[in-house]
């Protein structure tokens, strides 16, 4: 199998560091008690915190009131957690492919982006500032995105299609979501997206339990290190060293540990 962006050569050194106790750890999820037929409490969990790492003031206990008991807040409060909410049901109820993906960034960005830039590749530069104003990191230039993402979906078809280990399966959701978010192709919720697909893939290969993966509560936990991982590769899209990636890659499997 010749992948063509999706990284595979540092699968070796992700060994080295994956938790012996991770398939049973993985084995053990359930769902909530809160979940019902029309409400998902990991789905609710997952919303919440993927918008908190992108600033979003929500709270889970307050998300919960809303979507399960139909308690009313201000509709600016809930509305963006609301989109994403029914973009990971999509996902949940449809297969991992670029047709589909398109239809979960305009459901995550109906109250985020112009309609006309739901769904559809930037076409203008994009960089990640810090805090302080400073260049963090410049994206793929634009006339650039289709032909990068175009490898990013032949690669995945062939991921979907090869049997996996539980840690490679791991390990390549990981790294999804790593190539995701530094070709970074919209103008806006690619973090979002990204987070999702990650959790995307290991449903696909691994089952239903893959949607009681904390991922997201995890990373917002630990946004620093979580931002500083993705950071350490490079500033420049075709400067980036994925050599340098196994502590983002360790990520997702630490947060079922």
């Amino acid at each position: 199998m010749k992948l063509q962006i999706i990284q595979s050569q540092l699968f070796d050194n992700y060994l080295l560091k994956f938790p012996n106790n991770l398939k049973l750890q993985f084995d053990l999820l359930k769902d909530a008690e809160l979940s019902t037929d029309t409400f998902s409490f990991y789905t609710s969990v997952a919303s919440v915190f993927s918008s908190k790492i992108e600033g979003e003031n929500i709270e889970l206990d307050s998300y919960i009131k809303h979507k399960r008991d139909g308690i009313a807040f201000l509709p600016d409060y809930t509305k963006k957690i609301d989109d994403l909410y029914n973009a990971y049901a999509f996902a949940k109820t449809n297969l991992f492919n670029q047709k589909n993906v398109t239809i979960v960034h305009q459901l995550l960005t109906k109250n985020i982006l112009p309609k006309s830039y739901q769904g559809t590749y930037r076409t203008q530069n994009m960089y990640v500032a810090s805090d302080d104003g400073k260049i963090e990191y410049v994206a793929t230039l634009p006339q650039y995105v289709p032909i990068e993402m175009g490898k990013f979906y032949a690669d995945l078809e062939l991921l979907l299609n090869k049997e996996t280990s539980i840690e490679e399966t791991f390990y390549y959701a990981a790294m999804i979501h790593l190539v995701f978010v530094k070709i970074h192709p919209w103008n806006d919720g690619n973090g979002r997206t990204a987070r999702l697909l990650e959790k995307w893939f290991l449903a696909q290969k691994l089952g239903e339990k893959a949607w009681f993966v904390q991922s997201e509560k995890y990373y917002y936990q630990n946004h620093q290190a979580y931002y500083n991982n993705i950071r350490i590769l490079g500033i420049e899209y075709h400067e980036l060293d994925y050599s340098k990636s196994i502590p983002f890659l360790s990520m997702l499997a630490e947060s079922i540990l």
